[in-house]
């Protein structure tokens, strides 16, 4: 269960303007969410609609107990409609179909709400039939639209819907809600900063390809700076097994990078900024023998071995070019 309360710290520009123009009744028929995955979107797009049809609301504040703020949280609402992408794209029919809903009288009252995700992904023909709901909308309607990417969405479509621009979830928020969901802490700081997204966070998680990849990386990388010749053991026993799949690869030169940057903060006196800050003691003692500038110019070089292997260069190749130049740097 979310709460405006919730999303406050988040969201500190967004949430307050809803929450005005809901304690105001002065709610705008249409709305354009655009923000990255996890930045909570959807979620408050779903607080709006409690809010829309609660009616033992405290303020801005749904109920959350009462069978239409139940029912939107289980997502089995008749009056509250969603579309998402069918395959690629929002399809015309789609829309179409929404439209010929809309044009009956609400089952419970004369309320409707449509949350629209990745409005960015419409055929040009859906667009233009979302354009013409947005300009005649029909009674009390309220219109929530998704995106992740609003440079895609009609001109015409976002001036006809209240912008909302959405602030990217932080590390810290992340890992906090991976740790409430039983994610052990160290784990959970850990996939927050690699990924980004709690969702895919999350679903890492479930694995132990993740678990077994940061073992991995922390030892690769202690050999590659105290005993080069056992790192090129590791890189073809452990890492290069490991590593099968493209986006594995990418994840593994990523998480090279936070070790990297890990040990700058040990440097720089911010330990409270680690992600492998159960492997401190060994950060300790690197930062004591290694120079800023060994530090940076091997982030350097793990940015140049993410381009080449976005170039379609073979892995086992761009690897042992990295730890070549980093051990001659």
């Amino acid at each position: 269960m979310d709460t405006w309360k919730d999303w406050q710290e988040a969201q500190p520009q967004v949430v307050p303007m809803l929450v005005a123009s809901i304690q105001k009744n002065r709610l705008a028929h249409a709305y354009l969410f655009e923000g990255e995955a996890g930045s909570g979107k959807h979620e408050v797009a779903l607080l709006m609609a409690k809010r829309f049809f609660c009616k033992e609301h405290n303020g801005a504040e749904p109920c959350h107990a009462c069978s239409d703020c139940l029912r939107i949280e289980h997502g089995n609402h008749p009056d509250v409609h969603q579309v998402a992408p069918d395959g690629q794209s929002i399809k015309k029919e789609q829309i179409e179909y929404l439209q010929k809903e809309f044009t009956y009288r609400g089952m419970e009252s004369a309320a409707k709400v449509y949350i629209v995700s990745h409005v960015d992904k419409m055929t040009a023909s859906a667009a233009n039939s979302l354009l013409k709901f947005l300009e005649e909308p029909q009674g009390q309607t309220l219109a929530i639209l998704l995106t992740e990417n609003g440079a895609s969405i009609l001109p015409t479509i976002r001036s006809r819907a209240q912008q909302m621009r959405f602030l990217p979830p932080s590390q810290t928020q992340i890992a906090s809600k991976l740790v409430a969901e039983g994610i052990e802490e160290n784990q959970a700081l850990f996939l927050a900063a690699l990924t980004g997204n709690k969702a895919y966070a999350k679903a890492l998680a479930e694995g132990d390809w993740s678990f077994q990849a940061r073992t991995v990386v922390l030892q690769l990388m202690h050999e590659l700076f105290t005993r080069p010749d056992l790192a090129a053991i590791t890189l073809a026993d452990k890492w290069i097994p490991l590593m099968k799949e493209r986006l594995q690869q990418e994840m593994g030169l990523e998480m090279m990078l936070l070790w990297l940057r890990d040990l700058l903060y040990i440097q720089a006196g911010k330990q409270d900024k680690l992600v492998y800050a159960d492997n401190k003691s060994k950060f300790d003692e690197l930062a004591l023998s290694t120079s800023q500038h060994t530090i940076r110019a091997a982030m350097s070089h793990v940015l140049e071995a993410k381009r080449h292997l976005s170039a379609n260069v073979s892995i086992q190749l761009v690897m042992e070019r990295l730890l070549f130049t980093i051990q001659e740097g």
